[in-house]
C-alpha cells in the first residue's frame, strides 16, 4: 500500500526537475541559445502566447538568435516584448525576421547568475522535500490506522530517502553543468 503513496509522487518530484530545467536554460549564460527567449510571454491576438507558439526560434552565430514569426504582424510586439523582458539582449527587426544579439557577460553578471541559479536550485529541492514529508504523513497516518505495518512503514521511509537523494542528485547535476556553462568565459 505504501507503494502506491511513493509511486503518486514521483511525478510530483519529476514536475520539479522540469520546472528547474526550464528555469535554468532561460538564464542567460552570453551564449545564444532558443531556450532563453521561447518562454517570453507575448500580448497578441488578444491573449499571452509563448514565443515558441508564434514562430521558429533558431542561433545561427554563438551571440545571435533569429526569431522568426509567422505572422508578419506581430513583429513589432515580439521584437519590443524581447528587449524590455530580459536585460542583455537586444533585439531588432531585420525584414521579416527579428535578430537578437546577446551580450557577453561581465564578472558581476556571472556571481548574480550564479546566485540565481543556486535559489532556483534551493526552491527545487525545497518543493521536493515538502512533497516527501507529505508522503511519509501519509504513511504514518496508514500504520496508525492499522493499514500498514510497521516495518513497513520504515521500509518506505527509506524507500522516500533513496528518491529524494535520486532527484537531488539530479538537480546537483543540472546545477554543476550550468555553472559550468555560467563561468566558462
Amino acid at each position: 500500500m505504501y507503494k502506491e503513496i511513493i509511486n503518486k509522487i514521483k511525478p510530483d518530484f519529476d514536475k520539479a526537475i522540469e520546472h528547474l530545467k526550464t528555469e535554468a536554460n532561460g538564464l542567460q549564460v552570453g551564449r545564444a541559445t532558443p531556450a532563453l527567449v521561447e518562454n517570453i510571454i507575448v500580448e497578441c491576438y488578444g491573449q499571452r502566447l509563448p514565443i515558441k507558439q508564434l514562430g521558429s526560434i533558431h542561433a545561427p552565430e554563438p551571440r545571435m538568435l533569429i526569431v522568426q514569426p509567422w505572422d508578419k504582424t506581430i513583429l513589432k510586439e515580439v521584437e519590443k516584448t524581447i528587449t524590455t523582458s530580459r536585460p542583455g539582449l537586444s533585439a531588432s527587426i531585420d525584414g521579416d525576421v527579428i535578430r537578437v544579439n546577446v551580450a557577453s557577460l561581465n564578472e558581476e553578471r556571472r556571481k548574480e547568475l550564479l546566485s540565481i541559479l543556486a535559489d532556483k536550485l534551493e526552491e527545487a529541492r525545497i518543493t521536493i522535500r515538502l512533497r516527501r514529508e507529505k508522503a511519509w504523513k501519509e504513511i504514518q497516518d496508514l500504520t496508525r490506522d492499522g493499514k500498514i505495518r510497521e516495518d513497513d512503514k520504515f521500509r518506505a521511509k527509506d524507500e522516500l530517502q533513496e528518491m529524494v537523494d535520486d532527484y537531488n542528485g539530479k538537480m546537483d547535476e543540472m546545477g554543476e553543468s550550468k555553472e559550468k556553462e555560467i563561468t566558462t568565459v
